[in-house]
């Protein structure tokens, strides 16, 4: 969460009234929504059979980096799609394109143009600690998604400027081989034998994207609050005295008022500091967490934080390069290890999953968000922060608490842009989620080896948070949200069989602890 040394992350509207603009949203919202689907797809059995959500939450790397080759690995459940994999397919995977040869040795085709004009494949990257870190700022990533447009990106994604944009900021082309390009590297079963061991027994998502087209806060800020609002850069991560304060709130906002216990378990800052007081009785390290597992004694919300300043150096155990991929899935195998061995498995999911890419290739185009239409899920723009830091002043475009960095990347792949005016039609704006990432739900009722192809983001795990937990509003159809963002979502319930529990007597594997000469570490 916090700038490491050599990190990259370094409403078009005409009515004055912020929360007539809201309603006006709101309205168009609820028209849409009677011409769309309903956010949940199918599941099996009662949700109300869950009463404990563990969401922990890793750091940069995409779905392809980490399982691209699991439809390929040794003794999988999956086979590979090649990108067309049938909706009502759960043993497909849509990974890369490879195949695997005795050996264990993989050969794939996506590839990148590399600044030669040479081409640059999907590799096995041997190495656990990549460095330097890669782009995935929101112009970077942006310009990743579509080199040659990358405000355009929402209408048309080749994935094509990885390379080329790496090679230019952050991974400097001199003269590298092909498979010094991190961004096209890849994990295999032999690298992460924990991941792929649970990925295999659980069930997975390869439709899971990250929530915006941009770095870590903005994505962890749609976890918490189902919007940015206006935010575009890990540089503003750090929040004003008091946190920031969303004009909708945040899910901690909707926690208490409906009675529902949380707990932030952190190992050194707490992301949920972004919005709340360091000092709360709902902070607890995360040390404590085996021990409530044990005793049984979870809330019915818990998120779950790793190291997120670096403080370990390589062994810091967030997975952010240029940290030790196995230190994080070493701390990941204790969370998972605390919960499945005491009473609390019995009626707990854990969500296993990545805040953003980092830079890391993706072969599959992020797709448009579910928000009813809308541009943007609270009628904030790119740049033009919002927030209730000073109201009313702070309800305007660009009147939020610190938000200077982001105006400036907002303007860096968006011509005309202001930070209070008319905003431009042709910009990226909040309508597009971000890259894949891994998602793993590991729970008693996960449908064992199943892949959902469910279109879902972070916000997907507050709608299903606020299903499960909170009373439809006023007796009505609509339950408590944030934004339309979560209002919106699709909740990735068909990866459950609540009532048979199919993978309660599922055994999870063990990871091996990282070393400090792990492959690139040293």
């Amino acid at each position: 969460m916090a700038k490491r040394s050599g990190d990259p992350e370094v409403r078009a509207r005409g009515n004055p009234l912020p929360r007539a603009r809201i309603v006006l949203a709101a309205t168009a919202a609820t028209l849409a929504l009677l011409l769309a689907t309903g956010g949940s797809v199918h599941a099996d059995g009662n949700l109300h059979n869950v009463n404990h959500i563990i969401i922990v939450m890793q750091e940069n790397h995409s779905f392809d980096n980490y399982f691209g080759v699991l439809p390929y690995a040794s003794g999988t459940p999956y086979h590979g799609g090649g990108g067309k994999c049938a909706s009502n397919d759960h043993t497909c995977v849509d990974g890369l394109s490879c195949t695997r040869d005795l050996a264990g040795n993989y050969t794939c085709t996506n590839s990148n143009v590399d600044d030669d004009a040479s081409t640059v494949f999907a590799f096995h990257d041997a190495k656990y600690c990549t460095g330097p870190d890669l782009q995935h700022n929101w112009p970077g990533s942006h310009s990743e998604a579509n080199y040659n447009n990358p405000a355009g990106a929402l209408a048309f994604s080749p994935n094509d400027g990885f390379v080329l944009v790496n090679d230019a900021t952050e991974q400097i082309d001199n003269g590298e081989s092909p498979t010094d390009d991190d961004t096209m590297g890849f994990y295999n079963e032999t690298d992460l034998p924990f991941y792929y061991g649970l990925a295999e027994s659980f069930a997975i998502d390869d439709r899971y994207f990250c929530s915006v087209v941009g770095p870590t806060f903005p994505n962890r800020s749609y976890e918490m609050a189902a919007t940015s609002f206006g935010h575009l850069t890990t540089n503003e991560i750090f929040p004003p005295t008091g946190g920031y304060k969303p004009i909708t709130g945040t899910i901690f906002d909707l926690l208490d008022q409906n009675g529902v216990s949380w707990v932030n378990y952190f190992s050194d800052l707490p992301t949920s500091g972004i919005f709340r007081p360091f000092l709360s009785s709902h902070l607890q390290p995360v040390s404590a967490f085996s021990a409530q597992a044990a005793a049984g004694t979870l809330p019915a919300v818990s998120l779950v934080d790793p190291i997120l300043t670096g403080g370990q150096g390589n062994q810091s155990n967030d997975e952010h390069p240029p940290h030790d991929i196995r230190a994080g899935q070493y701390f990941v195998s204790q969370i998972v290890n605390a919960v499945r061995n005491s009473p609390s498995w019995n009626d707990s999911i854990i969500f296993i999953v990545y805040d953003e890419h980092g830079g890391f290739y993706d072969h599959v185009a992020p797709p448009a968000a579910r928000q009813g239409g809308a541009l943007n899920p609270d009628g904030i723009n790119p740049g033009q922060c919002e927030d209730l830091s000073n109201p009313p002043a702070s309800e305007q475009p660009g009147g939020g608490a610190q938000c200077t960095i982001s105006q400036s990347d907002a303007a860096a792949i968006c011509p005309g842009f202001t930070a209070t005016g008319p905003y431009p039609a042709n910009c990226a704006n909040f309508n597009q989620l971000g890259f894949r990432v891994p998602f793993i739900a590991v729970s008693p009722f996960s449908k064992p080896h199943y892949v959902s192809h469910t279109v879902a983001d972070h916000t997907s795990l507050l709608a299903l948070i606020e299903k499960r937990f909170f009373s439809l509003a006023g007796g009505g159809d609509t339950r408590p949200h944030l934004t339309a963002r979560d209002q919106y979502a699709a909740t990735p319930e068909d990866m459950f069989d609540f009532n048979r529990a199919p993978s309660k007597n599922t055994s999870v594997p063990t990871a091996p602890p990282p070393s400090a000469s792990d492959p690139g570490c040293s």
